[in-house]
């Protein structure tokens, strides 16, 4: 029996509709027919293929693995923390900065609960009974929820969670509506390709117009979104909603919104805007949704089923996003939200995941991945974290199913590696398990890997794409108060496992110790976490800009090394040019080395090690001594000796040959830019709006609501330090700001001048 095999993975099912599980067969079927024709995938070699059976089918229609994402402080948290409550997770609610000091459940740290913020993405299950929009039917789902951090400077968890998610939750509030880190996580949803269902909250508040929030998310996250509930009473007189595809009335009654209450009478105050905004979900269905739009023509009128069958179509085919209503603060409409993951976002079947065959070549079209649990496992380890028993690695099973005490093949090294201790999590709690499945989040203890590395069972060479991570753009010299303790380098070298945008590195001329990150926050949060597990005070300097170097125009080089000094010498020859690149779109990547050496006047041997010696010379620019980034090099020529040429000779030639050409390719200094968002009362603007002209900042939309104003600017970095208390300043403390990467661009003249003048007084006086 499935239910018996699976036991730690399921949860006790009720129903199964074999026709709807048919259905979802052939569309899978269907959809892996059509890869199979696609002319470009003739190359690959037959694989054997491994269908779902019924109990994969079954096993997995009742399972959901989601994510609650939004800015800063839009409430993801505590929603997260109502779900564990009405799901029976949690006993009891606690607040986030609660005055009982408790804390929310998914704020486990000790820094979180401090802050009131969340730091580190926390998993977590739970099982729901879900009342079914088309059928009215109740079913039970088992639900794998991520609780992710709002601020930009821990992005990478949010990374990392939509990496191995299904669906997400968008939390919006409903009276800032879409900010600068929504757009932000609508990108990374973009990125993974995650449907997502909008829940609007903080409805209880002041000035909340969840219609202004919903036009936003057609404007400025560019996907059609409409409302499936509208709200029985605004602000503090917010009593339930009305579910526009049941067609019901919803209250949250009893202590705690426990007791749902639905009914079919609607009440006359919201009828006639519950019918409009009814017409308005099925007409942006109408333009996603094939089914919806002939009937719209035909002046039919979809019943509930069709209207629900079409949302789950068009949310699965991240062509739209409905959009749920409530305060989670206020216990009112979270289970109906709960009822709307469960229906309208995706079952792990259904999402499309591919993998690289390593033993192929690089431009092999990708494997598709089937979640059956008789196929050979690949698994993604997503997360790293130093738990009590040794390294807490978190995983995503995408096929096949593993057990405790089973040997398991690591992608990268090829080691094989025995299982000591399965878990699953929730928060920092574990609970045992023997056995997981396809489409299953756990955790197991004493692994070493890499955060993004594939394990397998070894009967296949299967490496799953890793997440794409940021670059750092602050750092900062580190130095432990005191003597340096074995405990300093042993809690940078587990942060740096843990955190891929957290960086370390020892300058080679001042020999102070650099660590490097997304932000001022971030970097703090490090250091202090330093002093608080490992018992090392440290000391920091002053943060520094990650300026990069770039050049602007094409230049050719010849370039000739040579060295003899008694017997072999050394000599190597190099033709070719250097030309500026624009980054990939996809990779993110801007620098490249191309080889277009003909005839073998290079030795193919040699070529690696000029390759090397590329990468080496853009480590350190003349300018400013910062990496040199947008650069291409292309080999086209050279020369080698029989007895002198060796891989250092070509090395050493390369470098040589891009530090001589560099000055012709007029360099240039890059900063970064931040894209800043700045909310304060409207009777600020001016000083706000002053503050970030006279930081050079160029304002790119401004938006004024009743009492407060919202600004956007793109900022250098370098002008953003000391900001936070001049804003306080200038808003009698009741502004804020959020910062976020956009990009690096050219540093003014008279900066440039500076950073120039500033580096050569640094260079010991033979370099100058």
């Amino acid at each position: 029996m499935a239910t018996q095999m699976f036991q730690t993975c399921l949860r006790t099912r009720p129903r199964f509709s074999a026709a709807l599980v048919g259905k979802s067969w052939a569309t899978r079927r269907h959809a892996a027919t059509a890869a199979a024709t696609n002319p470009g995938e003739s190359d690959a070699p037959e694989r054997p293929s491994y269908p779902l059976s019924d109990q994969d089918l079954l096993r997995l229609r009742f399972q959901r693995n989601i994510g609650v994402s939004a800015h800063i402080d839009s409430g993801k948290t505590t929603l997260t923390e109502r779900i564990l409550y009405y799901t029976g997770r949690i006993r009891e609610i606690h607040e986030v900065r609660g005055r009982d000091n408790v804390g929310a459940k998914m704020d486990s740290m000790e820094l979180e609960r401090e802050k009131g913020i969340t730091i580190q993405s926390a998993a977590t299950y739970c099982d729901w009974v879900a009342t079914m929009p088309a059928t009215g039917e109740q079913e039970k789902y088992a639900i794998n929820i991520i609780d992710t951090p709002g601020h930009v400077d821990f992005t990478i968890e949010v990374e990392r969670a939509l990496r191995v998610l299904d669906g997400a939750i968008l939390v919006l509030c409903a009276v800032s509506g879409v900010q600068s880190q929504t757009t932000t996580v609508d990108r990374q949803m973009r990125r993974y390709n995650v449907p997502r269902v909008s829940f609007i909250n903080k409805m209880d508040r002041p000035g909340a117009n969840p219609w202004r929030v919903i036009e936003q998310i057609r404007t400025k996250l560019r996907i059609p979104a409409a409302a499936v509930q509208v709200p029985i009473g605004v602000e503090d007189e917010l009593k339930g909603v009305v579910d526009l595809v049941r067609w019901k009335a919803i209250y949250n009654e009893g202590e705690k919104g426990n007791t749902v209450v639905v009914s079919d009478e609607i009440p006359d105050s919201v009828l006639d805007f519950a019918k409009q905004k009814r017409r308005e979900l099925i007409e942006q269905l109408a333009d996603v949704d094939e089914e919806i739009g002939e009937m719209v023509i035909m002046d039919e009128e979809p019943n509930t089923q069709q209207l629900a069958e079409a949302i789950r179509r068009a949310t699965v085919g991240l062509k739209f996003s409905p959009v749920f209503l409530g305060s989670a603060v206020k216990n009112t409409a979270v289970q109906p939200l709960l009822d709307g993951v469960c229906a309208y976002l995706p079952t792990p079947s259904e999402s499309q995941v591919v993998a690289h065959d390593t033993s192929l070549p690089a431009d092999t079209p990708m494997v598709p991945l089937v979640p059956a649990a008789k196929a050979p496992l690949v698994a993604l380890a997503f997360k790293l974290e130093e738990g009590r028993f040794g390294q807490l690695t978190y995983m995503r099973v995408y096929q096949g199913s593993f057990r405790k005490g089973q040997f398991i093949w690591h992608a990268r090294s090829g080691k094989k590696v025995k299982v000591p201790r399965l878990v699953r999590m929730h928060s920092n709690e574990m609970e045992d398990i023997d056995e997981i499945g396809p489409g299953e989040i756990c955790a197991m203890f004493g692994v070493e890997c890499s955060s993004g590395d594939t394990f397998t069972d070894g009967s296949t060479s299967y490496s799953m794409m890793s997440m794409f991570v940021p670059e750092p753009v602050i750092s900062l010299s580190l130095t432990p108060k005191g003597q340096e303790t074995p405990n300093f380098s042993r809690a940078l070298n587990r942060f740096q496992k843990e955190d891929p945008t957290f960086r370390v590195h020892v300058d080679s001329e001042s020999k102070e110790t650099i660590i490097s990150g997304m932000g001022e926050l971030h970097l703090e949060i490090y250091v202090e976490r330093m002093r608080r597990e490992y018992n090392v005070d440290c000391v920091t300097g002053k943060p520094r800009v990650a300026f990069r170097e770039t050049i602007t125009q094409r230049a050719n080089f010849f370039y000739t090394h040579k060295k003899q000094t008694g017997g072999a010498g050394q000599y190597a020859r190099v033709i070719g040019f250097v030309e500026p690149m624009q980054a990939d779109p996809t990779t993110g990547k801007d620098i490249e080395f191309v080889n277009q050496v003909m005839g073998g006047n290079i030795p193919t041997n040699y070529i690696p090690a000029c390759e090397k010696g590329f990468y080496e010379a853009l480590e350190k620019g003349t300018l400013s001594g910062n990496p040199i980034c947008g650069s291409r090099l292309v080999l086209q020529d050279g020369l080698a000796h029989s007895v002198d040429s060796s891989e250092l000779a070509f090395r050493l030639a390369v470098i040589g040959a891009f530090r001589e050409t560099y000055k012709k390719m007029s360099p240039i200094i890059l900063e970064p830019v931040m894209n800043v968002e700045v909310v304060a009362p409207a009777e600020f603007q001016s000083a706000v709006i002053g503050g970030l002209n006279a930081r050079r900042g160029t304002i790119t939309d401004s938006e004024v609501r009743e009492e407060e104003f919202t600004c956007r600017a793109d900022v250098a970095l370098n002008d953003m330090f000391g900001y936070s208390s001049h804003l306080r300043g200038v808003t009698q403390g009741k502004g804020e700001f959020s910062m976020e990467y956009k990009t690096h661009s050219p540093v003014m003249p008279q900066v440039q001048k500076e950073l120039e003048e500033a580096y050569r007084k640094t260079l010991p006086q033979s370099k100058k």
